[in-house]
């Protein structure tokens, strides 16, 4: 591994931290040795990276620190190309529009990927949501009033707290808590008849509810038809 993509790699590792990692677990995750470590670390604070610790009780990185431009192999920028392309699928306008415009700086920096081209076939797009809203209700933790119409046409009003947001090939849901049910439950975008976003928030809520949804829903497959 080269010593700059090792440096990376232990700025992401302090970086997703939530507390001090000693250096001989920094050392597992690279397979590299402790003493290795040591001189990455000190690499690193000569180049003002804002690390803080010493040997024996673990380094952190001061938050706000963010890194430098990331610079991608061939292979690499080939895959996020193709990434990007698919998000056409999704049916997600936002995301399509966000994902082009991060396609055109990619192709600046590596003419090679506009070879790569992928289908757009997918997901129809969802008229009655306003996917830029959901995705900013997720990312604020705020909750959102919607209409959902079931497999047998009835209409409910609900009040849901929405969590994540699952792009398939058929279709795309939301997992949400529901507070008409008091659980986790999973909505068809197609079937939401209306939807607006409150004022009311769950912030500081959300990671635990995706927690207990990844242990207890993930693993499983979910078919979007028989929602």
């Amino acid at each position: 591994m080269p010593k700059s993509t090792r440096l990376f790699d232990v700025i992401q590792l302090l970086r997703g931290a939530k507390g001090p990692i000693l250096a001989r677990d920094i050392a597992s995750a690279l397979e590299v040795s402790i003493r290795t470590v040591y001189r990455d670390i000190a690499s690193l604070q000569a180049m003002q990276t804002p690390i803080l610790g010493e040997p024996g009780i673990g380094y952190v990185m001061r938050r706000g620190y963010d890194l430098p431009p990331v610079n991608f192999d061939a292979e690499e920028a080939e895959a996020v190309s193709v990434g990007l392309s698919l998000i056409a699928r999704t049916g997600d306008p936002g995301l399509w529009r966000a994902a082009g415009r991060a396609a055109r700086k990619l192709h600046e920096a590596a003419p090679g990927t506009r070879k790569l081209v992928t289908s757009s076939w997918g997901v129809e797009n969802v008229l009655t949501v306003n996917l830029s809203e959901l995705r900013g209700a997720i990312r604020k933790e705020t909750k959102m009033k919607i209409v959902y119409c079931d497999a047998e046409n009835r209409e409910t009003n609900r009040t849901i707290w929405p969590l994540v947001l699952i792009y398939y090939v058929d279709n795309a849901l939301i997992v949400a808590w529901c507070e008409l049910r008091q659980d986790l439950r999973n909505f068809r975008l197609d079937r939401i008849v209306s939807c607006s976003a409150l004022s009311d928030s769950f912030e500081g809520l959300g990671d635990a509810l995706i927690a207990r949804w990844e242990t207890s829903q993930k693993q499983k497959t979910v078919w979007t038809t028989d929602l």
